[in-house]
């Protein structure tokens, strides 16, 4: 009975809010919505709950950017809590399962620079993420790229480790210790890694449909601004994607899992930039790399065959002269000594640069052999790039192995003169050099037995500072020390 008695009142009750007045109605309605209106709303994509599940430790950029689950590089996000790489951020996306199955809620964009947050498929704006998208795509403006080279100061990671921007190590993925040392070489010359820095500049070049060349501008741009980030996460940076893109436009002949030679890594690569960046093959037709490592020198022809003088006025055993470009000077070392000393141990000789460039002074002749006859031929340089590489062939091949010559090169590091090897009706104003890069061979001459090590001089912030690296070990070293090592491929540049 009371149930039906209380079932009545709430029905009167329905009844008398009917029968109100209708402007009273009216009136507490339309103050409800104006009260509601004036509550403040919660923009989401400014007020993330999830940002501090963020996990710098974690995060690696410096690998290829596909997913970890169906290997696509289409529209591929990095989770930011634990660092792995998804596809999409749609409900049947790999990203989005990522996140429901494993409470992972903050995403990057790794092509936008974006940040979403998933499930709830927001986007993310927070000041505190700049430092990820820099690490990700550093940016160097021109007076930052001026600094570098003259008021450069250690760094701290976000690690803990101090690093000097430019001289960080690189990892060894397996045998790719060759390439890493001409990249690092390669990254401390002024005008390449100027360039370099600024991806305006090589950008928006356009190539033929289909052409894979560009990739190799585009990786090499990365890491070189990757090695000079001054806010990098860790004190050491992974060359993948730029040993990946070497791999695919050389067509496999260089590989990570075997090692090759710096030498040959190096011609085809600054010839190959010089193609992504527009160049051309021909000799005449360099667009910007080479022109800082081409330039012409001269070369005499002359027949050994002295048998008779009228033999010499004929137009086959006359000398002739011929002007070719050079990427680098070949310097011959002497033959190591065939017998040992008397303690029995190995004779390591030691030879002057010096000597090694009287090659090329215009009057030592050599002779080469062909499959018919004998050649003798003198070289002399009439212009000087601004950088000037030198190939010492120490290394031999025969049917069997290889052989490695062991001779120290003697060379100052700073103001060696070229003035000899200079033709006389040349006009060079400037012909001193400093070393800029020295790289060493270390070890077995057979491939995979022996390592590579590169020498690197910086200017700041102590000046004429030299630096050793070896893959990720990065140490100090002394201008002395530099010079008993086994040199193998030096940079130099142009005093001005």
């Amino acid at each position: 009975k009371r149930k039906l008695e209380s079932a009545d009142e709430i029905t009167a009750g329905v009844k008398k809010v009917e029968k109100l007045d209708p402007h009273l109605v009216e009136a507490y309605s339309s103050e409800d919505e104006y009260e509601h209106h004036d509550e403040p709303k919660v923009d989401r994509s400014r007020s993330c709950p999830y940002l501090d599940t963020i996990n710098r430790s974690l995060l690696d950029f410096d690998f290829e950017k596909l997913c970890s689950v169906s290997l696509s590089h289409l529209n591929v996000y990095a989770c930011l809590v634990c660092g792995k790489y998804f596809q999409g951020r749609g409900r049947k996306s790999h990203a989005y399962t990522h996140s429901v199955e494993f409470n992972h809620h903050v995403f990057l964009n790794l092509y936008t620079l974006k940040f979403y947050c998933l499930p709830d498929n927001y986007m993310i704006v927070d000041s505190s993420l700049e430092d990820i998208t820099y690490v990700l795509n550093p940016t160097f403006t021109k007076p930052d790229i001026r600094q570098l080279s003259s008021d450069a100061k250690l760094m701290r990671a976000y690690d803990g480790t101090t690093y000097l921007p430019g001289i960080v190590g690189l990892n060894n993925i397996k045998a790719n210790d060759y390439c890493n040392v001409v990249l690092q070489a390669l990254s401390h010359v002024p005008p390449l890694r100027n360039y370099f820095l600024r991806e305006e500049n090589y950008s928006h070049i356009k190539r033929p449909p289909g052409d894979i060349m560009i990739l190799l501008s585009q990786r090499f741009g990365e890491l070189i601004r990757k090695l000079w980030n001054p806010r990098n996460f860790k004190a050491h940076v992974s060359p993948h994607e730029m040993l990946q893109s070497i791999v695919l436009c050389s067509r496999k002949r260089f590989q990570i899992t075997k090692q090759g030679d710096p030498l040959d890594l190096l011609t085809w690569f600054l010839n190959s930039m010089n193609v992504a960046l527009n160049g051309s093959k021909k000799r005449n037709s360099s667009k910007w790399v080479l022109v800082h490592f081409w330039w012409a020198h001269f070369l005499a022809d002359k027949e050994l065959i002295d048998i008779k003088q009228k033999l010499l006025k004929e137009a086959e055993y006359q000398e002739t002269m011929e002007r070719s470009p050079f990427l680098y000077l070949a310097l011959d070392l002497p033959a190591a000594p065939l017998y040992k000393d008397e303690l029995e141990h190995n004779i390591i000789p030691q030879v002057p640069l010096a000597t090694l460039l009287a090659k090329f002074n215009g009057q030592s002749e050599k002779e080469y052999k062909g499959k018919r006859d004998s050649t003798m031929k003198r070289f002399e340089i009439t212009r000087l790039p601004p950088y000037l590489i030198f190939y010492i062939k120490r290394f031999t091949k025969n049917l069997f192995f290889i052989e490695k010559n062991p001779t120290i090169v003697n060379f100052p590091v700073t103001n060696i003169d070229l003035e000899e090897l200079i033709a006389v009706d040349a006009d060079v104003p400037n012909t001193c050099y400093d070393l800029v890069a020295n790289i060493v061979h270390d070890g077995d001459p057979n491939e995979g037995k022996g390592s590579y090590r590169v020498h690197i001089l910086h200017q700041s912030p102590v000046p004429n500072k030299w630096y050793e690296l070896q893959d990720l070990h990065v140490s100090d070293i002394l201008p002395q020390m530099i010079t008993l090592s086994e040199a193998y491929i030096q940079i130099w540049a142009l005093r001005k």
